[in-house]
């Protein structure tokens, strides 16, 4: 996949927004589809999933929940997720139940929290009263409680975990809720590619991570916590590691833990996408040097508009000097930053060499004997 766009002689290359960045994927479901779009904007992903799904089709108590409803069916029926209220529908028909579960919710008012659960809803052959624009369990309460619930009986399908707080409120106001735990989140079955995303964003590998549910950004930290690594990565993630979150529910773990994170104003993966492609370029530091200009971005530079991969050693003596831009940085520093341990100072010689070849242009690291290598910055104001 091309990471450059094509352009008439004489003319700029247009550089994919994404070119040159690594974008960690936590998604357990629509992981594919994620992937695919932030490829087609030139990241390179790495697929890590923080959470896996488990269906209650054999779950006793979902069954029985299921049967008390169709023999005393609901007044209001909340539908969190499409997934949710299809997996219960799926459920019902393995117990030979859907059609009665249906009936039993048709002469429910049916809320949906967001577009999904209508759509799974209006899928069922079933009618929904509202959902709100925000995609928010706050603007539904508030809803249902401006409404009135005295008396009435209401079903709340969960979207993986509790809704304390939700629940709490319907009943201080006379409701009868009955929660539907139709999923849950776990933790991955496997956890090798988790592992691998932490070691990147504590190695400086991956530039950005991407969580489309709270249960996956919950996932990330409870992993990071078990390996012992949460101090360090909350401080990656702090700082050089950007979080992006497909809205503000799915944030809710990140900014309990303090951090601060990003989403789109539509809550959809393909919004996601492209808040992503907007952030990162727009932090990316751009430097005058050698009478070029010279974007840092994550593995890769972008000169006069053409991108230029650099290898992982390399683009660390690349930062430092770019830390420093203009002023010597010793071969000495420069040798405690490789990766490796090494004591040889032939060893940054070498990197540096590599560094100017992935360049292209040696001019833009400058030799200075004895001493170390600096970025050929240009003064401020020159040309």
């Amino acid at each position: 996949m091309s990471q450059v766009l094509s352009a008439e002689p004489g003319q700029r290359a247009e550089v994919a927004p994404l070119a040159g960045y690594t974008v960690g994927v936590t998604a357990a479901r629509r992981a594919d589809e994620l992937a695919q779009l932030l490829e087609r904007r030139g990241a390179r992903v790495v697929r890590a999933p923080a959470v896996r799904i488990v269906t209650l089709t054999d779950d006793r108590r979902l069954q029985e929940l299921t049967e008390e409803l169709i023999a005393a069916p609901p007044d209001v029926v909340v539908a969190s997720t499409g997934i949710g209220f299809r997996g219960w529908l799926e459920a019902a028909e393995s117990w030979g139940l859907d059609e009665k579960l249906r009936g039993a919710l048709g002469g429910a008012r049916l809320l949906a929290r967001g577009p999904k659960a209508r759509g799974a809803i209006r899928e069922a052959g079933l009618a929904d009263e509202w959902s709100p624009r925000s995609e928010s369990s706050t603007e539904v309460l508030d809803y249902l409680l401006a409404g009135g619930v005295a008396g009435a009986k209401v079903a709340v399908q969960l979207h993986g975990e509790p809704l304390p707080d939700f629940c709490a409120a319907l009943r201080a106001a006379g409701a009868a809720v009955v929660e539907i735990p139709v999923y849950r989140w776990e933790s991955p079955a496997e956890v090798g590619p988790l592992d691998r995303l932490i070691a990147g964003v504590l190695g400086g590998t991956v530039d950005a991570i991407t969580f489309t549910s709270a249960p996956a950004a919950a996932g990330l930290i409870r992993r990071a916590t078990e390996t012992g690594q949460w101090p360090q990565v909350h401080e990656a993630l702090r700082g050089p590691v950007r979080t992006v979150c497909v809205g503000p529910v799915t944030a809710a773990p990140l900014l309990d833990q303090g951090l601060s994170t990003s989403w789109p104003e539509r809550f959809r993966i393909g919004a996601l996408v492209r808040r992503l492609a907007e952030d990162l370029p727009a932090a990316a530091p751009s430097y005058p040097v050698a009478g070029r200009t010279m974007e840092l971005r994550g593995h890769a530079v972008i000169l006069d508009g053409a991108l230029h991969p650099v290898p992982p050693a390399p683009m660390t003596v690349l930062r430092a000097l770019c830390a420093r831009p203009g002023r010597v940085v010793t071969r000495a520093d420069l040798l405690a930053r490789l990766p490796g341990g090494s004591a040889d100072e032939h060893a940054v010689e070498a990197t540096v060499g590599r560094l100017r070849s992935a360049l292209g242009d040696a001019r833009l690291v400058q030799t200075v004997v004895k001493r170390g290598y600096r970025l050929a910055l240009e003064p401020q104001g020159a040309g």
